[in-house]
């Protein structure tokens, strides 16, 4: 789902997760600078400042990007972004950050993540949402950051019910 006005992109995605519960994967998305493990696109993340799941910290994220055409590798590009915690509700299973620094042509870029139980009683089942306000981003149409963010939220969901499938 995406809107377009003149200055400004928004959009959301989601996911659903059958079997953990709101706080199960909420205790997962929560420690903001552990991405990596959950994000498969993410190579790392680590806190750059302040203080663990507080607004405020700033993390730094990376992942290695291979080009290539005509069969050949043309080269390794590091993607990067540092973003800060704007807000975070354990209550409420959510959280918002912002970029604040990158290298992908990102100019500004607020997120905000929430979990929510499918079930009225609480129990197994749970929906990730991941909401975002941006300014368009040179090269890429509204569609493709719904796309890149849709797939990454399929992805972190996957490894979230891998991790829950162990225990």
């Amino acid at each position: 789902m995406a809107a377009e006005t003149e200055s400004k992109w928004e959009g959301k995605v989601s996911a659903v997760l059958a079997n953990p519960t709101a706080q199960q994967v909420w205790l997962l998305l929560e420690d903001f600078c552990n991405l990596h493990k959950w994000l498969p696109s993410i190579d790392t993340c680590y806190q750059v400042d302040g203080v663990p799941g507080q607004p405020g910290l700033i993390r730094y994220c990376a992942a290695t990007v291979t080009s290539s055409s005509g069969g050949r590798d043309d080269g390794v590009t590091i993607n990067w972004a540092k973003e800060k915690l704007l807000a975070i509700d354990p209550i409420k299973r959510c959280l918002s950050y912002e970029v604040i620094e990158n290298n992908t042509g990102i100019k500004s870029y607020v997120a905000t993540m929430i979990v929510l139980p499918i079930n009225d009683d609480g129990g197994r089942g749970c929906k990730i949402e991941w909401s975002f306000v941006s300014d368009p981003v040179e090269g890429w149409r509204i569609e493709d950051l719904v796309s890149y963010l849709e797939s990454n939220l399929q992805g972190m969901a996957k490894r979230m019910l891998q991790h829950y499938a162990l225990l």
